[in-house]
């Protein structure tokens, strides 16, 4: 990888590479864009098998949260960061030293939970900082919100490819089922639909086999289900070369970050095969929509009005594909890439004035 190349085509705006012996910390925090606000981004502990994974993670993340914030109309910019250490080595001390590194951007980056952060790791975090949410969950956490975003994309893009609401009868297939997986089994057998369901762990898919009469499948044959909707809930990358092949769900809803392995190939090779692709950054956006309300002082009704717009948004951007010809990821980009400009533009006129 070419840093600053990348970085440049990107568009970031700062990396911070973070370092310290005494405790031994790596970790990367990637600021993205703040034309609409701070960069807000929740922080990822994950064993990268190197540094410039971990490095393309954060990018791609934070320029996800980006456009996540404008989908969402949200005043926020992206930023993501990752700690680079296996979860088993999670310390107190490290944490720590972490939220010492976030407070040196003094506000300029805000970040939260993620991949094998736990609230109680947010908690250790603020002591070093304010520039965290999720210390107090006065909402019940993000997942719940984050699932209900989901399941409103997927009634978009149900009402989009077949032109009804009803949502009965479908079948959707489920791949990770923690928490907001889970919620989102629960919203859509309350609707009658039949779940597939796979997760690396056993204990999880044999509850939801028990709950809502799900039918489990390994993880290696959840691609190939022959079900009307394919929701990847797990880790990002999961859309590529080499699985695409085998969908055969017509529409892609689910709440995984990252989940194309090559944004322009892999959109495109859906589009191709005929598959309706509800860009990640726009249909799981709850949880941002869910941690800036908390920031703000939480108002459930406001919190949940944002949510729903989630809906409106992907049809605006399916028409938006259909109308100009290109993929859902490229009319997704370019209404977000607008609406970052509108608000350069009128920044740029407050100022000339």
């Amino acid at each position: 990888m070419l840093l600053f190349e990348t970085v440049r085509e990107m568009g970031h705006e700062q990396i911070l590479f973070c370092h310290g012996k005494n405790p031994d910390i790596r970790a990367i925090i990637a600021i993205h864009d703040t034309s609409l606000g701070p960069a807000m981004g929740a922080t990822r502990l994950f064993p990268y098998i190197n540094e410039e994974a971990a490095l393309k993670d954060a990018l791609r993340l934070s320029r996800g949260m980006t456009y996540k914030a404008a989908c969402a109309n949200i005043p926020a910019g992206g930023g993501k960061a990752v700690i680079i250490a296996n979860p088993e080595n999670k310390t107190d001390e490290i944490l720590r030293a972490y939220g010492r590194f976030v407070n040196s951007l003094n506000g300029r980056f805000i970040t939260g939970q993620d991949v094998n952060i736990t609230p109680q790791d947010v908690r250790t975090i603020s002591q070093e900082t304010n520039y965290v949410v999720g210390v107090s969950e006065k909402s019940g956490g993000p997942a719940p919100i984050t699932a209900l975003g989901v399941f409103l994309g997927i009634k978009a893009a149900v009402e989009f490819r077949w032109q009804t609401q009803r949502l009965e009868g479908l079948k959707v297939a489920i791949q990770g089922v923690g928490n907001v997986g889970r919620n989102l089994c629960r919203h859509l057998h309350e609707h009658g639909i039949k779940l597939y369901v796979s997760d690396v762990n056993p204990v999880k898919t044999e509850d939801l086999k028990r709950l809502f009469d799900a039918t489990v499948v390994s993880p290696d044959e959840i691609f190939s289900v022959d079900v009307d909707i394919f929701a990847p809930c797990a880790l990002g990358g999961i859309l590529n070369s080499h699985t695409i092949p085998f969908l055969q769900a017509p529409i892609i809803a689910g709440a995984a970050n990252n989940q194309l392995g090559n944004e322009q190939l892999h959109s495109q090779m859906l589009a191709k095969k005929g598959i309706l692709y509800c860009p990640d950054y726009v249909i799981n956006a709850g949880g941002l929509i869910n941690v800036y309300n908390e920031m703000i002082g939480y108002d459930e009704e406001k919190a949940f009005k944002q949510v729903h717009n989630i809906y409106h948004t992907l049809l605006e951007i399916f028409n938006i594909a259909k109308q100009q010809g290109i993929t859902t990821n490229d009319a997704a980009k370019r209404l977000a890439e607008d609406r970052i400009l509108n608000v350069k533009r009128s920044k740029s006129k407050e100022i000339a004035a």
